[in-house]
């Protein structure tokens, strides 16, 4: 029995061991199984169109194992956009640390009793996240202090250099927020917001107010009151001195409601002192002087201090909503920190590569950084090498938590808020977007269903058309890997590309006659109800409506505005559909108001919406109509950017946008219109090809003013080649060299 007992002892002993090898190889083959899987969904991705004419750069890794999981030109230097701010965020945290605030002093005269002071400085420190709010607690603050008197007011902006924007801002000519310069004073992002309403009826002046208001604007009003339909206004911000002066033309609705455009500043310590002077009178703390410019004496006595909340906040700013205007802040901030005052652009990027080479091995020498935000053509990184960022950050506690709670998170906050819907990367995936003209960038950290934890770092540059593909080709990506482990599996992320094309015809106007009135309304609580519609609407007409639905309701949205460029395209299943719907209820083709006035304010990709749009409508007399006249709005705000859009528009498309901006100028009747003052400095430009180009539009285009102008059988049958074309304004048929509009 006992010899029994034994043997069976042994036997199920050694089945133990057989088995339990076996059990480590079944995970492992299920694993293997796993990784190809996603290999082979993500290079079908990739060898689709637009990816597969463009250069990409994809690297992924495993948290769990260590393990490189996809590799593809992972070691390419790229533009990466706005992934740059991954590093710039990085760096900052390590240095300044999580619970760092920025500063920013109040200090009078040594002598000064409490009560008087012949002088109020204020010593900036670079925080970049004092808005108006919270500037009205201060000036709360400074009165409890005792003060009731103060003669001038000094700005001290000496702890940062001169330089107000970094390399790469000087390729983009715009007063558009996210341009903002950087100061050691600041206030609200250094943007302004200019909100109008319409006047009391049709024709009557339109009313324009600033917020905040103070001395520091001028405000030339040219906005008037129109129809229903009339929504074709601009904003412009210029620099005037110490002070900015803010120009708005064109109309507004009645009965619209407001509107509301933000523009960038030009003088951030006189924004600052011009608009705490304003507070600290309606507070009753006299302001008998000027704001000027200065700096601190040694010798003034602090009167308050006030203090940022902690950069681990702030930090969530900066990556979620991709804030250009905080990472250049901080960039100056990591220079006078570690480097010394006055903080500046050079010396950030020190500090930066520093810890770049020391902390996470990345040389200097082997990557271009040349701004913190990532802004135009001025950064290279590889994948391979943002991912060693995201990786270095993940393992340094207590850093890690901070770092990626600033992230977007798929499908529900930041720029990533109206991304990934309908897919297992939602509430899984975090990362930080980038988007430039012809580059998309997605950079982050995913927990797949199955629980294994990646990183991935994925661009895409210089690819051909629109940007909608490029990023739901890298959505498709990012839910590859998602979808590790889960029951559908990563193929699942390829077949969402392919989607129902429509439905039937009376169906689609119903439902676009819906989202039409919900987006009239410009209600922003209709958002979270649109957001839905447009998650689940399969249709690709009905689902360009409800993202003009969700940009009108909140045009200052960012995601918005891409959700809407996303969506709409020049094809027949959306632009020439939506025509046919337009006709059916008597309306302006639905979008393309809003796409008008995105492009009006100079909305590089608005503006090739437009022009494709353009060549899409000929042979349509409607269609054309309601283009020519909002390429004359466009052509009238937006003159320069316009030039650019043709310059890189099909010929097709260019020769009817043409066409069609010949008949929107004539229809201005403007005889110095600012599209041909636009194209004169393009003929001069030091780009011998925009040179080039724009002669040849300016002899092309005032051939086109010329015919459409005269009479059908009077029009020459030889036409004065295009070198040597004048440009023809609506004021007359021909123009001598003297008489150019702007020469």
């Amino acid at each position: 029995m006992q010899v029994h007992r034994a043997r069976t002892l042994l036997a199920v002993t050694v089945a133990i061991f057989v088995t339990l090898p076996r059990v480590g190889v079944a995970a492992d083959d299920k694993k293997r199984a796993e990784r190809e899987a996603l290999k082979a969904s993500l290079m079908q991705v990739l060898q689709r169109e637009p990816l597969n004419a463009s250069r990409v750069g994809v690297h992924m890794m495993s948290l769990d194992d260590g393990s490189v999981v996809f590799s593809h030109n992972a070691d390419e230097l790229l533009n990466p956009a706005s992934n740059v701010k991954l590093v710039t965020s990085a760096a900052a945290l390590v240095a300044l640390g999580p619970e760092y605030r920025f500063e920013t002093e109040f200090l009078v005269e040594q002598e000064s009793d409490g009560f008087k002071a012949k002088t109020l400085y204020v010593r900036g420190k670079g925080d970049p996240s004092v808005t108006t709010e919270r500037l009205y607690g201060i000036v709360g603050e400074l009165f409890h202090t005792g003060l009731r008197e103060v003669q001038d007011i000094i700005v001290d902006d000496s702890w940062f250099d001169a330089e107000r924007t970094p390399p790469g801002f000087d390729q983009e000519e715009s007063d558009r927020a996210y341009m903002a310069p950087t100061g050691a004073l600041s206030l609200n992002w250094n943007a302004v917001g200019v909100f109008l309403r319409p006047g009391e009826a049709v024709g009557a002046k339109g009313v324009v107010e600033i917020e905040p208001q103070s001395d520091y604007f001028l405000v030339e009003n040219a906005l008037t009151t129109g129809n229903r339909r009339a929504r074709r206004f601009s904003v412009a911000s210029d620099a005037a001195g110490a002070q900015q002066k803010i120009i708005v033309r064109g109309q507004v609705p009645e009965a619209g409601g407001y509107m509301s455009v933000y523009k960038k500043i030009d003088n951030p310590p006189m924004y600052f002192g011009q608009t705490l002077k304003q507070m600290l009178s309606a507070r009753g703390i006299k302001v008998k002087g000027k704001v000027k410019p200065g700096v601190t004496p040694k010798q003034s006595k602090l009167v308050y201090v006030a203090q940022s909340d902690t950069f681990d906040i702030i930090l969530k700013r900066l990556n979620k909503l991709s804030s250009n205007f905080v990472a250049e802040t901080l960039l100056k901030t990591m220079g006078a920190e570690g480097r010394g005052a006055p903080g500046s652009f050079a010396k950030g990027i020190d500090v930066v590569e520093e810890f770049l080479s020391r902390d996470v091995g990345i040389p200097r020498g082997t990557y271009v950084m040349k701004n913190g935000s990532g802004l135009n053509d001025a950064n290279r990184f590889s994948a391979a090498q943002l991912d060693k960022i995201l990786r270095y950050m993940y393992e340094r506690f207590p850093l890690a938590p901070e770092y990626l709670s600033s992230l977007g998170i798929a499908g529900k906050d930041g720029t990533l808020r109206y991304r990934f819907d309908g897919t297992d990367a939602v509430g899984r995936l975090r990362a930080k977007t980038g988007t430039l003209e012809n580059v998309s960038a997605l950079s982050g950290y995913v927990q797949a269903a199955g629980g294994e934890k990646f990183i991935f770092s994925m661009m895409v540059n210089d690819y051909p058309g629109r940007s909608g593909p490029v990023v739901r080709g890298l959505d498709a990506l990012g839910t590859a890997v998602a979808s590790v482990g889960s029951s559908m599996g990563p193929g699942r992320a390829v077949a969402e590309l392919t989607g129902d094309k429509g439905a039937a015809s009376a169906e689609v106007t119903s439902r676009v006659k819906t989202y039409l009135a919900l987006g009239g309304q410009r209600d922003s609580r209709n958002i979270g109800f649109l957001r839905t519609a447009w998650r689940s609407e399969k249709d690709p007409a009905v689902r360009a409506v409800v993202a003009e639905s969700l940009y009108q309701s909140n045009p200052q949205d960012y995601l918005g505005v891409r959700t809407l460029l996303d969506s709409y395209s020049a094809g027949a299943d959306v632009y020439g559909r939506l025509r046919t719907v337009a006709r059916e209820l008597s309306v302006e083709v639905p979008g393309l108001g809003s796409l008008v006035e995105l492009a009006a304010n100079g909305n590089a990709e608005a503006l090739s919406r437009i022009i494709e749009l353009a060549g899409a409508s000929a042979g349509d007399v409607a269609s054309e109509g309601e283009m020519a006249e909002g390429l004359g709005a466009v052509a009238r705000t937006a003159p320069e950017e316009l030039v650019q859009a043709l310059r890189t528009a099909s010929n097709a498309d260019r020769e009817m946008a043409t066409t069609l901006l010949a008949r929107g100028l004539i229809q201005t009747a403007e005889a110095e219109h600012p599209f041909w003052k636009a194209l004169k400095k393009s003929l001069g430009s030091s780009d011998p090809k925009l040179a080039e180009f724009s002669r040849g539009l300016e002899g092309s285009l005032s051939r086109k003013v010329a015919e459409e102008k005269a009479p059908k059988q009077l029009v020459p049958t030889q036409v004065v080649a295009p070198s040597a074309a004048l440009p023809l304004g609506p004021g007359s048929v021909e123009r001598t060299a003297e008489t150019r509009p702007g020469g």
